[in-house]
């Protein structure tokens, strides 16, 4: 476990700048806090010691503010910056080398028994407030938009972004997977085209206009 904690500490330090030292990083980072809470928690879990699991996460919950159920599966080098509000939840399953921010769910949408919530790849980034729901994949290498809300599966390296969750961008033109303002809007694109369109109409009204006003003129 140790060394999972040393390659997060050394993830956090190169993904957020505001992180001075390997010390301040193991005395004020939640995320951090939280992975070590939840190593433990999921082997107790696994050992079938619930209600100690769940007294250790809810203690986590307490001291960070992140909510991770201890049976939840958490991959290597996961970084969760800042943390506040994150869930996640029991039957969820997070690869390696995941950013996750503020306010994120990882949650179901439904009491059926079994495999309820996502599973997410390596590498994924999930923007801040997104909310991914019910037992679906988000693809290795995606991003998910800040405030989007997903409920259907993603294909490897794809954007998505809005309410619900729509791909706007796949694999040859990803964006920098760490600047979420690079991140297209589907509203404000589609509010774009209509201006445009009403501004060819207009143009072809006055046209029209124009052309009636001028007809008289040449009868006479």
């Amino acid at each position: 476990m140790f060394g999972e904690l040393g390659e997060l500490v050394r993830t956090i330090l190169r993904e957020d700048p505001a992180a001075r030292s390997a010390l301040e990083v193991v005395l004020c980072y939640p995320g951090f806090h939280v992975t070590i809470s939840h190593r433990v928690a999921h082997w107790l879990y696994r050992s079938k010691l619930y209600l100690p699991a769940r007294m250790i996460s809810q203690y986590a919950r307490w001291i960070t503010g992140i909510e991770i159920h201890p049976g939840a599966a958490i991959g290597r080098r996961v970084f969760i910056d800042h943390g506040m509000a994150v869930v996640i939840g029991e039957t969820a399953e997070v690869g390696d080398d995941v950013l996750i921010y503020q306010a994120v769910t990882l949650g179901g949408t439904g009491t059926e028994p079994g495999k309820r919530h996502p599973t997410i790849g390596d590498g994924v980034v999930l923007g801040a407030g997104s909310k991914v729901l019910g037992n679906i994949t988000i693809g290795s290498g995606s991003k998910v938009g800040a405030g989007s809300v997903v409920v259907k599966s993603v294909p490897e390296n794809s954007t998505v972004v809005g309410i619900p969750g729509k791909i706007v961008r796949s694999k040859d033109s990803m964006p920098d997977l760490h600047q979420q303002g690079t991140l297209p809007d589907p509203v404000a694109q589609t509010l774009t085209g209509l201006q445009s369109r009403i501004a060819e109409l207009e143009a072809l009204v006055r046209d029209l206009l124009d052309r009636e006003a001028a007809a008289p003129a040449r009868n006479r």
